[in-house]
């Protein structure tokens, strides 16, 4: 509420954005001049087929290059977007030997150091971590907004593509970190990265270890109803009600993708606020029970605070806890006897 840079936008469809996905084709019902009707017809065909929209090509540019504050894994992103400086990603590595790394992502709009404790604390438990920015966060941010604007906005259909292209990047660096040796995988996402690594984990197998720190149910829900995006519920509510709004961003919606998620064995920690006014607890423990309906493994961790109360003291202690605490225990439960370092280890 102190902020005074969020921008009440009106509503836009996006179909523009559309142009190059997949799953265009196959519904000759679709009426391109009824936009909320084409785009929620749209949401049914990719997810029908969804192993095609966040599909990708292997990248073959990926570069470790050595800045001043660390080392950082660059390369295309898979998937193009009109902003130049997005279509570069960018992961902070903290490097381990072994064979176990995770993928984090932090919040929305978080900056540059967001997690990069969070990441060295893995490095201390001998995990090895990439720490992903974000489509349209940190350097990949366009110089006319002041805040990830383009990955959550009031133009729908750009709201998918940025959240398709975060997705795809992680599986990309999955690739990478495979090429490197490592072959235990998990991933970290909290709030918005939360959203994009349930959605990953969802449709890449190799993603056996998962934290998601702040769930939600349908990104609609989060939208209309959450504190941190007021200005975009502004901006959409004369336009469309949330019942017409859920089915329009179902593709970005983890609820949309349990059957999936459940379909290889994974070990998760699920991570909730008791006052979290942005993604609301209720529709957090409605999360925790289609885990519990699925009987998957998975452990909760409730903390005492809000949403972002939850990156102050004493909460991000405690929730660091929780996390270090899980992922250590649930990588080893993926190889109790342990595997000795390599020799490419041991030279990583």
């Amino acid at each position: 509420m102190v902020d005074t840079n969020r921008v009440v936008r009106p509503m836009e469809y996006g179909l523009d954005w559309t142009r190059n996905w997949p799953c265009a084709n196959g519904d000759r019902a679709c009426d391109p001049t009824d936009s909320e009707d084409f785009l929620r017809r749209f949401n049914q065909r990719i997810l029908a087929d969804s192993d095609s929209f966040f599909g990708y090509e292997p990248r073959r540019d990926f570069r470790l290059q050595t800045a001043q504050d660390g080392q950082f894994l660059r390369f295309t992103s898979a998937v193009e977007s009109p902003v130049a400086c997005n279509n570069l990603v960018n992961a902070r590595w903290f490097p381990t030997r072994g064979r176990r790394a995770m993928v984090v992502l932090p919040q929305w709009n978080a900056d540059a150091g967001g997690h990069n404790g969070l990441c060295r604390i893995l490095q201390y438990l001998g995990i090895a971590s990439l720490r992903l920015s974000m489509p349209y966060h940190d350097v990949r941010k366009p110089a006319e907004t002041e805040r990830a604007d383009y990955a959550v906005s009031s133009n729908l259909a750009r709201t998918i593509d940025a959240a398709r292209q975060g997705i795809i990047d992680v599986r990309c660096c999955l690739d990478w970190l495979e090429s490197r040796g490592y072959n235990e995988l998990g991933i970290l996402g909290t709030s918005l990265g939360s959203c994009y690594a349930f959605i990953a984990s969802a449709h890449d197998p190799r993603l056996k270890v998962n934290v998601f720190n702040h769930v939600s149910t349908y990104f609609a829900d989060v939208a209309w109803t959450g504190l941190s995006t007021r200005h975009i519920r502004t901006g959409i509510e004369d336009a469309i009600t949330l019942e017409r709004l859920r089915p329009l961003w179902h593709v970005v919606s983890p609820m949309c993708y349990f059957g999936r998620f459940s379909s290889s064995p994974k070990r998760s920690l699920v991570v909730y606020a008791t006052y979290d006014q942005t993604f609301l607890p209720e529709l957090s423990r409605q999360v925790v029970a289609e885990f519990k309906r699925r009987q998957l493994d998975h452990e909760i961790a409730v903390l005492p605070c809000g949403h972002y109360t939850t990156g102050q003291t004493p909460y991000k202690y405690m929730d660091a806890w929780y996390i270090s605490r899980f992922v250590r225990s649930a990588f080893r439960k993926m190889n109790p006897k342990g595997t000795k370092p390599s020799a490419a280890d041991q030279r990583r």
